[in-house]
């Protein structure tokens, strides 16, 4: 078994969060945003680990890119959204209800 170098503690929530206490924060240099990577090892012990950063889509940065390029190239051909077309964007979402600040159901937790 390995040897202990910390160890501590944290309460879940009634949703399930919790806070990285700071010793492991300041252990992992986690900074806010961080992600955290678990491993459930097959005794039931879990490792947690400071996630790699997310790499950025190189075929989404090329893509927006392009649109970029093409947008400054042809600045002329832009024109604003016709009556029409919003018209058809509205009958699109209508019906549609967001409540970002609605807390999320236990399914999506």
């Amino acid at each position: 078994m390995a040897q202990v170098a910390l160890e501590t503690e944290s309460t879940l929530t009634d949703r399930f969060q919790t806070t990285v206490p700071s010793s492991v924060r300041q252990a992992l240099h986690l900074g806010k945003k961080d992600k955290i990577k678990y491993a459930i090892q097959s005794d039931g012990s879990v490792v947690i680990s400071r996630a790699a950063a997310q790499q950025n889509d190189p075929i989404i940065g090329e893509f927006l890119a392009f649109i970029a390029r093409d947008m400054q190239a042809n600045s002329g051909k832009i024109e604003p959204l016709s009556a029409s077309m919003r018209e058809s964007v509205d009958a699109l979402v209508q019906g549609v209800d967001i409540d970002l600040d609605a807390p999320l159901l236990d399914e999506d937790e």
